[in-house]
């Protein structure tokens, strides 16, 4: 599974680590994801998201629903896992 959020599209950037001699190696800024449940009340099931805490915070704001429909449109939730 890669690692990318299913409600915003978030996934690793790549950049530099930069050294005190100004020497600078190729490093990646990893998203800070996890997999989460919850139930889908207008499908009437359990599902299991991987998300990063920004997608969290929108399912708070907007609601699961308007949350999935969103990122289904823009084309970030590939697949969900139901759990019946």
């Amino acid at each position: 599974m890669s690692k990318v959020c299913q409600i915003t599209g978030k996934k690793a950037m790549v950049g530099n680590n930069v050294s005190h001699s100004k020497r600078r190696t190729k490093r990646k800024f990893n998203v800070n994801l996890f997999n989460k449940k919850f139930y889908w009340v207008e499908q009437d099931v359990w599902i299991t998201l991987t998300l990063s805490a920004a997608g969290l915070r929108t399912i708070n704001k907007k609601g699961l629903d308007a949350a999935i429909k969103e990122a289904a449109e823009k084309g970030y939730l590939t697949q969900i896992k139901t759990l019946a």
